[in-house]
């Protein structure tokens, strides 16, 4: 491991990135005010389980395969990409489903629930080869090939950042939960957030769509 001079500077830096709002922690609050608490809870889990992905795999030097292809890294970004319009899409068309039902005198579409959510939150941060490759760019530049076992030094540093990633996405998910439940005697405006929600899951997977593989 690096001495703690190097540490220092490492958790301080993995501190301020996950602080500074990004695909993660839009797609949480949109997770979170389309289905609840629980559900951003769960994609928060989720999304750290999917980052760990990338850190074993960045460890055994699979993501540095990926991401040296460039058919590989275009296939991961699309098919990520395309699940997060897919979500997104089906959560803005139940929220427009509702409003028809709600005029009818129908019930409203349940959430997905936890479960659902943990695993599309695993599935979203798994298939982005951005988060690769932030690893590979990001982790090496502290580590200490003179101390030995450089792939374990690896795993640790970026289970670091993981943590601090999926700490502010719980953070995230608890406020966006509140803002939620402030609008609960408000139906319709909770059907424009759970609208706002899935347009922002789509922007997030045209996003990715768009990313241009790291220069070698």
């Amino acid at each position: 491991m690096p001495d703690l001079t190097q540490f220092a500077l490492y958790f301080a830096a993995a501190f301020l990135l996950a602080v500074t709002p990004g695909p993660g922690i839009f797609y949480v609050a949109a997770r979170t005010l389309a289905g609840g608490r629980a559900e951003g809870m769960a994609s928060s889990l989720g999304t750290g389980l999917g980052g760990m992905v990338h850190v074993v795999a960045g460890s055994l030097g699979v993501s540095a395969i990926v991401l040296a292809s460039a058919e590989l890294f275009t296939a991961l970004k699309l098919v990520g990409a395309a699940y997060l319009v897919w979500l997104g899409f089906r959560t803005f068309r139940a929220a427009r489903r509702d409003r028809v039902r709600e005029m009818d005198g129908g019930l409203a579409t349940p959430p997905v629930g936890p479960r659902r959510a943990f695993r599309e939150g695993v599935l979203v941060e798994a298939l982005n080869p951005k988060t690769a490759a932030f690893f590979l760019a990001f982790v090496p530049q502290f580590l200490d090939p003179a101390a030995g076992h450089v792939a374990l030094q690896f795993m640790a540093l970026g289970f670091v950042s993981v943590a601090l990633n999926t700490l502010a996405d719980v953070v995230v998910a608890f406020a966006a939960s509140r803002m939620r439940e402030g609008a609960a005697a408000r139906p319709a405006l909770i059907r424009r957030l759970r609208e706002a929600s899935g347009g922002a899951m789509v922007a997030l997977g045209l996003g990715l769509a768009l990313a241009r593989r790291p220069a070698g």
